[in-house]
């Protein structure tokens, strides 16, 4: 499991200092990023190659808002991988509090937007 934090900025937040609902999806893009880096594996790479990762699906439950000064951390973990396909678990807390959690499943696409294969490196991190 992969831990980020992140600071909440006035750039994050509302008018009411509330953490924007769609910011908790750059939160959680972030997070798979460093989760996958951590892992070893660079998307930049894949993506310049010619795998790209896209998010194909959402699930996402606010329990409770981050505010303006907080620190949160976001977790990370595979929670299912397909031929095509990774489902990512996020967790975000506030300390010991659950503010967030998401599910997301991310499809492997070729630069023409066909599905394709998730490169053999992938399967790796994934233990079944």
């Amino acid at each position: 499991m992969h831990r980020l934090k992140i600071k909440i900025y006035y750039e994050d937040t509302d008018a009411g200092g509330v953490v924007y609902y769609a910011n908790y999806l750059k939160y959680l893009e972030r997070a798979r990023t460093e989760f996958l880096l951590e892992k070893g594996i660079d998307v930049a790479k894949y993506h310049h190659d010619g795998s790209i990762f896209v998010v194909v699906h959402t699930d996402i439950y606010y329990r409770s808002p981050a505010r303006l000064g907080d620190s949160i951390e976001v977790t990370t973990e595979i929670e299912d991988m397909t031929n095509a396909t990774i489902t990512l678990k996020h967790l975000i807390f506030r300390e010991d509090t659950l503010l967030v959690e998401a599910l997301v499943k991310v499809a492997c696409v070729n630069r023409e937007g066909k599905p394709q294969r998730i490169p053999e490196d992938f399967k790796r991190i994934h233990p079944k």
